[in-house]
């Protein structure tokens, strides 16, 4: 009987074990259109993604090795917990000011052969995956090193890519890589015949044959984890969560993350579509994030001059600041950027005398530091002010008494959460002393808008400066230009100190270093790059050697919006977007052919309305008139190649 009892009881407990393995772990979007499937695969945990009964992501790994314990294979299925969310938030900074997030949540926990316990947790709204792993405390650990991650990203075969090369650690200028300014390869093999060893950064957009699309990113890097980026593809086309080269910011910091348990990771974002509309649209990097601080004032954003793009180092001088002081006034800007080398070309005491100037002309003033420290050789100043707490703070208190409002900060050059911390503890205390932060010469911002009130954006990007120095850069600016609303700038603030109406990129306008845009095409970034603070890059000669509607138009562009939608484009050919502020729509797009480009575009928002429309001629000299959208919202336009078109109501 004792026998039978045993058995009996030994073959229920494998029924139960066995429902619990078997139990269909889904979650919807709320929409039911995206699902998510959660599985054990020989000890391994997985999941896959479809869209409208579409995979688009195929059996993927997930897990995490620590110096705790191995969480990618030998993995079992606990159980489960399901849930919602649903909230309310307003972000000035971000491409829409109001959003409601709706999503719901599955939490599928795990354990390992050593009886240690981790949890996934799934959030999936219309349209996006959010996940991450959360890390219980296990018996009298109260701490861990997560090593390394299996969480990958399997593509179907018919997959092609949309990637950035994450730059060899120590190269480049003053040995400052990676800076997250690599070219994008468009519409490339999943699967490399050349590759790249240090992989991609984030986003990486990937089009699954007929499928749709899929952005993969991730947010909610603070100062408690390392920041990542996608590996290179494995031979089955599936790309993995990678941690930073060791050898990033001169050898100095682990490639890892310490956490204190209980601890999460940072989410991995996927947002997905038929079309390009929900990958321009998508909120996720901010959905699932939240402020780590409330901010000391209410600070403003707006737009800026800066003399060095075009006039370069010798601009770093008292008089030619004064000009941009002057034409920052005269195009009503809110700001003026000067950049390095103040510090020994201007001086702390005429530096509070050029302050006070642009004051008098209802101008505020960004200041530029180096980041750098140990970590790399730039020698432009500013140096060494904030890389430790006691001098920075030092520097933001005469920051704040001379009345400078925010610090463009350069040359980080890592992912590591030793430079994640440096990020951080530059926000926290330039929050306590009232002072707006840039960065440049850096990482992706995750999440950072939302998370860091201070926060007003990062270059991250091949940039405006490389239009100064490379002649590929130019022949390729209207190629890129179409990248970013999709890839880059889809999942975060982008300052990219574009919008240059010079015809050649030199103080003197002439002779070398050619434009190949047109003014249209300039003018349009201003509305396809989204950034709460805008760093043009205009010149005192502009104000008479351009038509006077460009000048109109620079002064009335805003930098803050109520609302994006797509409208029409193909990542590396041409682009059209609309963005709403307040009351007002505009509409922006470019081309990136080599012929004219005809669009039927559909814009309800202008349906039986007059604007304001820009356009170059086939001579692609710019000119403006105004038109009505039909009654039904379509137009019909004509873009030329490096061209652009922008609709203003």
């Amino acid at each position: 009987m004792k026998l039978l009892f045993t058995t009996c009881l030994s073959i229920w407990c494998m029924v139960i074990s066995l429902k619990g393995v078997a139990q269909d772990l889904t979650v919807f979007s709320p929409d039911k259109q995206l699902k998510v499937t959660i599985l054990v695969q020989d000890g391994k945990p997985m999941y896959n993604v479809s869209f409208k009964g579409k995979t688009l992501l195929e059996n993927s790994p997930l897990g995490l090795t620590t110096n705790e314990g191995d969480f990618t294979t030998g993995m079992k299925y606990l159980d489960k917990e399901e849930g919602a969310v649903d909230k309310n938030y307003t972000e000035t900074k971000i491409k829409k000011s109001q959003v409601h997030y709706v999503a719901n949540k599955l939490t599928c926990t795990f354990e390992n052969a050593q009886q240690k316990k981790i949890s996934v947790v799934f959030q999936v709204s219309n349209n996006n995956v959010a996940f991450r792993y959360e890390l219980p405390t296990w018996g009298e650990r109260f701490s861990c090193a997560v090593e390394k991650e299996a969480t990958g990203f399997k593509f179907p075969a018919v997959s092609t890519t949309f990637l950035s090369g994450m730059m060899n650690p120590m190269t480049g200028f003053a040995r400052t890589a990676p800076s997250y300014e690599a070219s994008y390869e468009a519409d490339a093999p999943l699967v490399k015949a050349n590759p790249r060893p240090e992989g991609y950064i984030f986003p990486g957009l990937f089009r699954v044959g007929t499928n749709g699309w899929v952005l993969v990113s991730e947010t909610g890097v603070s100062s408690l984890y390392c920041a990542s980026h996608l590996s290179e593809a494995s031979k089955d086309g599936t790309y993995t969560v990678a941690y930073p080269n060791p050898k990033q910011n001169n050898g100095f910091g682990s490639s890892g993350a310490a956490i204190s348990l209980p601890g999460v990771t940072p989410w991995r974002t996927i947002t997905v579509g038929e079309n390009l509309k929900p990958i321009v649209e998508t909120t996720i990097p901010y959905d699932v994030v939240e402020p780590l601080y409330e901010p000391s004032q209410e600070y403003k954003f707006g737009r800026s001059t800066w003399s060095w793009i075009v006039w370069q180092d010798n601009s770093m001088n008292y008089e030619d600041q004064v000009k941009y002081i002057d034409l920052a006034a005269a195009l009503q800007y809110e700001y003026i950027l000067m950049d390095a080398l103040w510090d020994t070309k201007v001086g702390k005491d005429k530096m509070k005398d050029l302050i006070n100037y642009a004051k008098s002309k209802n101008v505020d003033v960004f200041l530029w530091y180096n980041s750098n420290g140990p970590f790399n050789d730039a020698p432009q100043g500013p140096r060494n002010k904030m890389n430790t707490a006691v001098e920075r703070k030092k520097e933001m208190k005469w920051l704040r008494e001379v009345g400078v409002k925010g610090l463009k900060v350069d040359f980080f050059g890592g992912d590591k959460q030793e430079t994640m911390r440096l990020y951080e503890d530059i926000l926290s205390d330039a929050n306590d002393y009232g002072l707006m932060i840039i960065f440049h010469g850096t990482t992706l911002p995750r999440g950072w808008e939302r998370m860091y009130p201070n926060f007003v954006g990062s270059e991250a990007v091949l940039a405006s400066e490389m239009l100064i120095f490379s002649q590929n850069v130019r022949e390729a600016e209207a190629f890129n230009a179409t990248l970013h609303p999709f890839i880059r700038n889809a999942v975060g603030s982008m300052e990219f100190g574009g919008v240059l109406l010079n015809k050649y990129l030199v103080k003197s306008n002439e002779g070398r270093n050619k434009r190949l845009t047109t003014d249209i095409f300039q003018l349009a970034t201003a509305v396809l790059f989204q950034n709460p603070m805008q760093i043009f890059g205009l010149t005192p000669n502009n104000l008479t050697d351009v038509p006077a509607f460009e000048i109109e138009f620079m002064k009335q562009i805003p930098t803050t919006w109520d609302e994006t939608i797509y409208v029409d484009g193909y990542p590396g050919k041409y682009c059209v977007i609309a963005r709403r502020h307040g009351e007002e729509w505009y509409v922006a797009g470019v081309n990136a052919t080599k012929e004219p480009l005809k669009l039927k575009l559909n814009l309800p928002m202008l349906a039986g309305k007059k604007v304001n429309y820009y356009n170059d001629d086939s001579s692609k000299a710019p000119y403006n008139k105004d038109i009505t959208i039909k009654k039904n919202g379509m137009l019909e336009v004509e873009i030329q190649p490096n061209g652009g078109i922008i609709l203003k109501k």
